[in-house]
C-alpha cells in the first residue's frame, strides 16, 4: 500500500520538486497551498505524513499543526516544518507545538527524503 503525504507550502516552485519527488518515491501525494486547504483535505484523509510550511496565506502553520493536534484520527501522523523561518524560537516554538522535525529553507531534498523515511 502507497504511503500518503500531504505537501502544505505556498509556493509552487516548492509544490512542483516535492510532488514530483515525492511520486517517484512511490507515495501518493496530496497538496495544500494553505493551512484550510490542509485542514479541509484532512477531513477526508489520514497522510503518513504531513510537510508543513509556517508562513502561508490565511491560516499558518502553527495554527494548522494546533489543530491536527487535536484530532484524534491524525495522532499518528508525522509532521515535518520546512519553514525560511530559521530562528531558534520558530524551531523551538514549531517542536512544542507537537511537530516531528523542523527543517529549514533552503533545504536538501534528500535530507527531507531521509528524515520522511526514518519517520516512518
Amino acid at each position: 500500500m502507497k504511503k500518503k503525504i500531504l505537501i502544505v507550502d505556498d509556493e509552487p516552485n516548492i509544490i512542483m520538486s516535492l510532488e514530483y519527488t515525492f511520486k517517484k518515491n512511490n507515495f501518493e501525494v496530496f497538496i495544500a497551498r494553505d493551512g484550510q486547504e490542509a485542514l479541509d483535505i484532512l477531513k477526508d484523509q489520514v497522510p503518513n505524513v504531513i510537510i508543513l510550511d509556517v508562513m502561508m496565506p490565511n491560516v499558518d502553520g502553527y495554527a494548522t499543526l494546533e489543530s491536527i493536534k487535536k484530532d484524534e484520527k491524525l495522532n499518528n501522523c508525522k509532521v515535518i516544518f520546512l519553514s525560511a523561518k530559521n530562528k531558534e524560537s520558530d524551531i523551538q516554538k514549531g517542536l512544542d507545538l507537537g511537530a516531528n522535525a523542523y527543517m529549514t529553507k533552503p533545504f536538501s531534498l534528500k535530507k527531507l527524503i531521509d528524515k520522511v523515511n526514518d519517520l516512518l
